[in-house]
């Protein structure tokens, strides 16, 4: 893989400035090759939103204030990426209307209250779980922290593989849904175990495949009721395989 593809990922993907140069060569149109760099962007994110909460929490904010400077630093860091699609997803789906119909409304700017309830809840849970975690070791929860986005980034891949793309046209996501490799798919949900299970143990691999099964569900239901994929279920997908990673660690 081009170490190019790397940075041209990392530039879509995140809000850490990488010189545009860096990504020279690669076309808009090749992204989708870029995808097993999914795993290491996750490992970067996570370990520099883990480091933000672990220095707030040992300096004086606590655990609380801690679990709130991590997520807001996943925020900060990807510029609110995915729960844009997450927002837009709920919006549609839970509008429980005609397909077409869905798709309009997620293609609206406009901020609907399922969107935003949906916003407020995902903001909830992940600080909720990575509070519960507090009681582990500072390095141990440090650790799993790094993990949370690489399972998020990783399970994308099961909502490209094999997938439609539902809208007409092209977007964003249709750059990834049905572009994706067997040979891309298997190393990056491999790389994101490999990694989970290096950085966390067995107890993140545990929650990870959890959080592969569940995403894996989450796809085939949004394909039922979207007729495929979109941009914004893949936001969607990214921040339900966050949440679920880590509420999963407080149970496996």
């Amino acid at each position: 893989m081009r170490l190019s593809m790397l940075w041209a990922t990392l530039r879509l993907m995140s809000r850490i400035p990488v010189p545009e140069k860096w990504a020279d060569g690669v076309e808009f149109r090749q992204l989708a090759r870029g995808v097993p760099w999914f795993v290491p962007i996750g490992a970067l994110i996570g370990g520099l939103a883990a480091l933000v909460a672990l220095v707030v929490s040992q300096t004086g904010g606590g655990m609380y204030v801690g679990a709130v400077a991590y997520v807001l630093a996943l925020v900060l860091l990807t510029g609110g990426f995915h729960l844009d699609g997450l927002a837009d997803t709920c919006d549609g789906i839970f509008s429980a209307r005609s397909r077409e119909r869905m798709l309009e409304i997620m293609k609206d700017s406009r901020l609907g209250t399922f969107g935003g309830l949906a916003l407020v809840f995902s903001i909830l849970i992940k600080v909720s779980a990575v509070i519960g975690l507090a009681h582990l070791p500072a390095s141990q929860w440090f650790t799993l922290l790094i993990c949370a986005p690489v399972a998020g980034r990783a399970a994308l891949v099961l909502g490209m593989y094999g997938q439609r793309y539902a809208r007409e046209g092209e977007g964003m996501g249709s750059l990834y849904i049905g572009q994706v490799s067997v040979r891309e798919t298997a190393i990056t949900l491999l790389g994101g175990a490999i990694a989970v299970g290096l950085i966390g143990g067995l107890h993140a691999l545990a929650a990870l495949l959890v959080s592969y099964l569940a995403i894996a569900g989450l796809v085939r239901y949004l394909r039922r009721r979207l007729g495929g994929q979109t941009g914004d279920t893949l936001g969607a997908l990214a921040e339900s395989a966050e949440m679920v990673f880590l509420l999963a660690l407080l149970w496996v």
